[in-house]
């Protein structure tokens, strides 16, 4: 069962109805880039682009350019399917009137493509490197000395490259639904964390008024 995310602007069984056939976990959010900020968790985007496909387009890549790595399938119709070319930056694409079965074996071969390619265990941006299976992180070469928490903090956000996260959403990522502290601990976690990064702290960035996210810096920047 996978936690499925359709964005779209009309009501929600007339994007893809096969969904409702699936027991899948859907939810739908409007198709507009401020509603990506706080959008719930998902492994896999459905975007509605079966009117405006100059804008589905343009959504695309703004959430490619955000380093949000969720895969997305564009919901077309079949006119619709010429317009779709590798710069969409997409995984694969259905037809509105696509069945339950070939829905959901498009869902299981895109999440298997995206597993494959996340399965070697390190997370690299911005200058770090997050080896998975040894719970170890360095900067530059440097490795850090980190807490568990710590680790799980850094390793969140340079999995999420420039998206940025609430206090809460953080909370419930990093510290569980069962965590009953205030959302200053990860203030606290955040001031710690950027203390050991050094002159890198600037990798994670505050966002007034909404929250933290994590900066992502081509080679020269992060030489500079």
């Amino acid at each position: 069962m996978a936690q499925l995310l359709v964005l779209s602007s009309v009501p929600d069984t007339e994007v893809l109805p096969s969904l409702g056939l699936l027991s899948h976990v859907v939810r739908y959010i409007p198709a507009e880039p401020s509603q990506l900020v706080t959008a719930p968790n998902a492994e896999l985007y459905f975007l509605d682009a079966r009117q405006n496909l100059a804008f589905a387009k343009s959504l695309c890549k703004i959430i490619q350019s955000t380093g949000n790595q969720v895969p997305i399938i564009p919901v077309l119709t079949e006119g619709g399917l010429t317009a779709v070319t590798p710069d969409w930056h997409v995984s694969d694409v259905v037809l509105e009137t696509a069945g339950p079965a070939e829905v959901d074996a498009r869902i299981r071969l895109v999440l298997g493509r995206a597993a494959n390619s996340t399965s070697t265990g390190k997370i690299q941006a911005s200058g770090v490197v997050i080896d998975e299976a040894s719970y170890s992180a360095k900067v530059r070469g440097r490795t850090l000395d980190l807490t568990f928490k710590e680790f799980e903090l850094l390793r969140f956000f340079a999995a999420h490259p420039s998206r940025v996260f609430t206090r809460e959403q953080l909370l419930s990522e990093v510290w569980g639904y069962d965590y009953f502290g205030g959302t200053r601990t990860v203030d606290v976690h955040v001031r710690r964390l950027r203390a050991k990064l050094g002159d890198l702290e600037s990798l994670i960035g505050t966002v007034r008024n909404v929250g933290y996210r994590f900066n992502v810096y081509d080679d020269d920047q992060l030489q500079a």
